[in-house]
């Protein structure tokens, strides 16, 4: 008597569907390096709480060439600060705009972690090397 009820839900459910999919999806992720000025090169850096490290124990950068640092946190509360430029990138204030001077060329810079996150902390270090 009423075959059709069970069609009809499906077709409103598959109905629902397409509409979730169409009004519903993300917004396509911007790729990091589409705010950079023109001349302008990325260093990323990245602390993670396993082993109290960033996510490399060297960053390569050059001389002269200016710099959008972004900082960023996998999991914990950490800061990245760079004494010999003058910079502390915190979550608060994830970014900056850096050129490594031509003086520095050859010059290895300390990054340390500015935030007392831990037992690790005092360890949790990373190198500049200004090529």
């Amino acid at each position: 008597m009423f075959k059709w009820i069970m069609p009809a839900l499906l077709v409103v459910a598959c109905l629902f569907a397409v509409y979730l999919l169409a009004n519903d999806l993300p917004a396509k992720p911007e790729s990091e390096e589409a705010g950079l000025a023109e001349g302008q090169e990325l260093l990323k850096i990245t602390a993670t709480s396993a082993g109290y490290k960033f996510d490399q124990a060297e960053y390569h950068v050059k001389a002269g060439t200016n710099y959008k640092i972004k900082f960023s946190n996998k999991l914990g509360v950490h800061g990245a600060a760079i004494q010999a430029a003058n910079l502390d990138l915190t979550q608060e204030n994830p970014e900056a705009d850096y050129t490594f001077p031509e003086s520095d060329k050859g010059k290895t810079i300390e990054i340390h972690c500015s935030i007392m996150c831990g037992q690790g902390h005092s360890t949790m270090k990373s190198t500049i090397v200004v090529e």
